[in-house]
């Protein structure tokens, strides 16, 4: 990776350690608590079984002036493993409730903008039900409320859903049977074309950065990452989104397969003031396929709703 972060971790009452990553653009370590505790804080909440590298060009584009935030999910990148087992969406908010609290803390005592990637979207969402005070605006990347089908009062979309949870407590107990085999596909030089051949992943995903998600993805613990995926499939927080009264901006990706762009239009509908861009030639890894376009429109959403740094919005000094 092109940045720079230090990392420390926040302890949840299970002793599971959450970790924490504070990107700091190269500042040296003498003059990085001060400048950055100074710096408007911008928090990243990923996607389940993403690697850090998704964040690449919106910290790139923030961490000039901006305190740019992001951690791991229990059993993802540096977080230790849960404790107790426990991979429920409340656990998630628990965690994400405590690292925006540490982060207030560690600042300018202001909340941060709180930008969402995929499952991350379900997270913040439930964290704003529950404490809309540490949630002043939002960006919500290629996610939503819930599953496909999690708010579709429809019987066959019940029944699909129902269908889907029923597997994933049937497979529980051939995980670590089958993660062997999932890995070694995983590490395989078929991996990346694999994916580009579904759709996944379009031509234009570097493949330096699927490289390393991959890599990620294969050092992560399978149970943690099936866990995480049933709870997941509980509940939704679709309920939450007609309460939202912050600035949002919701990207969608047009040929995201997994997330498809009619359930992020879905949520645009529910949201209708929210501001929208749907970037083309873009799956569901969009940031990476299309992280200059969304970094630019993070930062110009920020500058219009004030979330700037008051020098980020002054003209640049021309030298010379």
């Amino acid at each position: 990776m092109s940045y720079r972060r230090s990392t420390h971790f926040v302890t949840a009452p299970d002793g599971t350690r959450v970790a924490v990553h504070h990107h700091d653009a190269g500042l040296p370590d003498a003059e990085r608590d001060r400048v950055l505790a100074g710096r408007p804080p911008v928090l990243l909440t990923n996607g389940i079984g993403t690697s850090e590298n998704f964040w690449r060009h919106i910290v790139t584009n923030l961490e000039q002036d901006h305190r740019v935030v992001h951690w791991d999910y229990r059993g993802h990148g540096g977080s230790d493993e849960s404790r107790d087992g426990d991979y429920r969406v409340k656990v998630h908010v628990d965690d994400l409730e405590r690292v925006t609290e540490e982060t207030i803390a560690r600042g300018n005592g202001r909340p941060p903008h709180h930008i969402a990637f995929s499952m991350g979207v379900r997270i913040l969402l439930e964290l704003y039900r529950r404490r809309p005070e540490l949630v002043p605006s939002m960006t919500l990347i290629a996610g939503t409320p819930g599953v496909p089908g999690a708010a579709d009062p429809r019987w066959g979309s019940r029944l699909a859903l129902s269908a889907t949870r029923q597997m994933l407590r049937a497979g529980t107990p051939w995980v670590p049977v089958v993660a062997p085999a999932v890995k070694a596909v995983i590490a395989s030089r078929f991996a990346d074309p694999l994916a580009r051949a579904v759709g996944a992943l379009r031509a234009r995903a570097p493949r330096e950065d699927i490289a390393e998600f991959l890599d990620a993805l294969y050092r992560m613990s399978p149970q943690a990452y099936w866990h995480t995926l049933r709870g997941l499939t509980e509940g939704h927080a679709w309920d939450v989104v007609s309460t939202v009264s912050v600035p949002v901006l919701i990207i969608a990706a047009r040929d995201d397969v997994l997330v498809p762009l009619s359930e992020v239009q879905r949520l645009h509908r529910a949201l209708p003031q929210a501001e929208w861009l749907q970037v083309d030639d873009a799956g569901h890894a969009g940031l990476l396929e299309a992280g200059t376009e969304i970094s630019e429109a993070v930062r110009c959403f920020l500058l219009v709703h004030g979330l700037e740094a008051p020098a980020s919005v002054q003209p640049p000094v021309i030298r010379g």
